[in-house]
């Protein structure tokens, strides 16, 4: 069937998606890391959740394990609790699972090769978590599906292509399928499957469908992707005939970001942008969703509705990736033709309420929508753990469910979780931090890693990010009166009119005319000097000043942390113990700005089992300078994300080099209860903290840019201080 386009989605595409203006939202209640299905001996083995489904009961998670190659269980009979419950090895590497009644179905994985593929759908009884029926699929098995009245199971055979092969180009046999078999009080009968032929259907890849993602209507049509040839296909269950097929289409895109450079500028335009649907789930009998990954020659960065007959209703064009980056998520790294890169959805009824979850797996966020039966409206954005790969609704119980596939236990980051949201009537928690969302123009931020308050305006504070925008450094002027913060400005840090290279900022205090002081941390095997910089209003370093000589003699990798000014001096919290410090002590380096010298006192730090501990900010109020000290671990591993204090009365710097004294510290706040309080696990870098002239106190964690981190931002009050 030829792809046609509705007239009245013209404007849609470039008109962004309306506010939420209700009170109800989904907010976060728990998180829970596969690992808890390990055996403790295992506890360092890789482990994912992938896709994920739930019982009928909607009591019992069951998620797909590639790494480990089975499905694990979870109970959640109390939600903001989960528990392990379980996990069964299956010969091969699970794609996909689905569950009804009694059952829970896999698509199991077990190619000798790209040219040899092979596959076979697994059925588990739920209450003795046997396999009870498998089933030859003849075939590499990506999404399932079942149909609403248990009727049938559909696999959407991809036989994926190497992308090694000379540059993934299609055809490269064999090709995909359709499998449809009927089940028979809840057992597939695997004699009687039917295959449905695919090819001759696309103009693109004809003799080469790779099927992705299927779903059921009730009246048991399905809709599968045919994601690098850019088409849809609709098939009849009982027939198992295709009774329509179109081209997803293309998209124009204005406004982009294209580049993998340390900065994000929407400046660029893709023309033409096959669509190239991942994921696709029905709306209602007559329409679905699909979000458009882009895997081939695509990469349209946001998800589409459709009608069966093929015209296109809505495309949210540029609008998912500038709601993103308005919260902080957008992922410059993996920038290139995918973007945020939209792959998973989820649809599901809430009481009188159709929303639409579009999983966007480079950003970490699900972004949620009311579906309107029109132009859907943009309601908001979820935390996940990193890559949310599946997701489920549970209606009946208020929950959504997303699995986050990415476990980086081999490099000692955060691992794969499983993450529950409820609907409440409550407003968002998060973001905390954001920027309005204004097309191109939306200021795209990240990488929080210093920040002081506004001399005479309350609530107003300026932050700096680090060098995960080389060439991007900014200072970021935060209105904190709103609820979440607002980004409202964000100034360049500039050299001769060009963003200023070599910088690595880290902290920022005030210079009393009007400008600012930058601490930036060095790193002298990537010549970025160890410096303070005195920057303008505008954002123009007008000094230089070089950390001396004294210092860089014995110098280490984790230099300046936090800035602060009292009076004419300048103090320095560096990050780390340097050559020629006391175990478990840290630098408090001084610098005035009037008669040029320096001097320094030793602060001392927490000792820790795991890990390192250092300093990640300075801040001076009243009588005392506060300081941030943390460890670099991350969830139930954490223990010191701390402020403490010590009396400015102590800071008598000695000369460098010589004997330094000792302070004395006192605890203030532990941040941990803090980290804790959106239910995520508890992220690595707090590192800035201001107070206002009102002695009310802020804290910002560091994102790092989204790159293998969850790219949460929390942004909080600690009140009066």
């Amino acid at each position: 069937m030829k792809f046609t386009l509705n007239k009245s989605v013209l404007a849609v595409a470039t008109v962004m998606i309306a506010s939420h203006s209700y009170a109800d939202s989904f907010q976060r209640i728990a998180s829970w890391s596969p690992a808890k299905n390990l055996m403790q001996q295992e506890i360092t083995t890789e482990t994912s959740a992938e896709i994920i489904t739930v019982n009928q009961q909607g009591n019992q998670l069951i998620y797909s394990d590639s790494p480990r190659g089975g499905l694990g269980f979870i109970d959640i009979s109390q939600a903001n609790a989960p528990k392990a419950a379980g996990f069964v090895a299956l010969q091969g590497e699970p794609t996909s699972v689905t569950a009804a009644a009694d059952f829970a179905y896999a698509g199991v994985n077990s190619s000798a090769s790209f040219t040899n593929p092979s596959g076979y759908l697994a059925t588990l009884d739920l209450k003795s978590l046997n396999v009870v029926n498998s089933c030859d699929l003849a075939g590499q098995p990506d999404s399932i599906a079942i149909s609403k009245d248990a009727k049938y199971l559909a696999v959407a055979i991809e036989n994926e292509r190497d992308e090694d092969l000379n540059d993934g180009a299609l055809p490269q046999l064999p090709a995909g399928t359709l499998v449809l078999l009927s089940l028979k009080e809840g057992i597939p009968d695997c004699d009687n499957k039917r295959i449905v032929d695919l090819t001759g259907l696309a103009a693109v890849g004809a003799t080469d469908p790779e099927p992705e993602f299927v779903d059921f209507n009730a009246q048991n049509e399905v809709v599968i992707t045919l994601q690098e040839n850019n088409h849809i296909a609709i098939v009849d269950a009982k027939t198992a005939k295709v009774i329509n097929h179109f081209s997803a289409g293309s998209v124009d895109l204005n406004g982009v970001d294209t580049k993998k450079d340390g900065a994000i500028t929407f400046n660029v335009s893709l023309m033409q942008k096959p669509r190239e649907p991942d994921a696709v789930k029905w709306l209602d009998d007559n329409r679905f969703v699909t979000a458009n990954e882009g895997d081939y020659k695509g990469g349209s960065r946001g998800f589409s509705i459709f009608d069966k007959q093929g015209n296109l209703l809505f495309d949210s064009g540029t609008d998912l990736t500038y709601q993103i980056a308005a919260a902080g998520h957008y992922p410059d790294k993996r920038s290139g033709k995918k973007g945020v890169e939209p792959e998973g959805l989820e649809v599901g009824v809430f009481g009188d309420t159709r929303y639409i979850f579009v999983l966007a797996e480079r950003a970490n966020v699900v972004a949620v929508y009311k579906d309107t039966g029109a132009k859907p409206e943009f309601i908001q954005l979820l935390p996940t753990g990193i890559a949310p790969e599946g997701a489920v609704a549970i209606p009946q119980r208020n929950l959504f469910v997303t699995a986050n596939e990415k476990d980086l236990i081999k490099d000692k980051g955060p691992r794969s979780h499983v993450m529950l949201y409820q609907l409440t009537g409550e407003a968002p928690r998060y973001p905390q931090l954001q920027s309005k969302v204004k097309g191109a123009q939306t200021l795209s931020w990240g990488a929080i890693s210093g920040a002081v308050s506004d001399p005479q305006k309350a609530a107003t504070l300026y932050a700096v990010n680090d060098s995960f925008y080389r060439n991007q450094p900014a200072i970021f002027t935060i209105d904190a009166s709103q609820q979440p913060a607002q980004i409202v400005k964000k100034t360049l840090v500039t050299r001769d009119g060009m963003p200023a290279q070599k910088l690595d900022m880290e902290g920022i205090t005030t210079d009393g005319n009007g400008g600012f002081w930058i601490a930036s941390e060095g790193k002298t095997s990537k010549l970025v000097p160890h410096a303070l910089y005195n920057v303008n209003a505008e954002g123009e370093i007008k000094k230089e000043i070089p950390f001396p000589a004294e210092l860089l003699a014995v110098e280490k990798r984790f230099g300046a942390e936090g800035i602060t000014r009292i009076g004419d001096t300048l103090w320095i919290a560096i990050q780390r113990q340097w050559k020629d410090d006391k175990s478990n002590t840290v630098k408090l380096v001084s610098y005035n700005v009037k008669t040029k010298s320096w001097g320094a006192v030793l602060y001392p730090t927490q000792k820790v089992d795991n890990g390192w501990v250092g300093l990640s900010e300075i801040t001076a109020y009243g009588d005392d300078v506060f300081i941030i000290e943390r460890d670099n671990q991350i969830g139930e591993k954490a223990k010191i994300k701390r402020l403490y204090k010590v009396a400015q009365s102590q800071l008598k710097a000695a000369p460098l080099g010589s004997q330094l004294p000792i302070v004395e510290k006192q605890l203030v706040r532990d941040f941990i209860p803090d980290l804790q309080q959106l239910n995520g696990y508890v992220t690595d870098k707090i590192e800035s903290f201001a107070i206002d002239v009102t002695g009310t106190g802020y804290a910002i964690t560091d994102n790092d840019g989204v790159d293998d981190s969850s790219g949460e931002t929390y942004f909080f009050s600690t009140g009066k201080m």
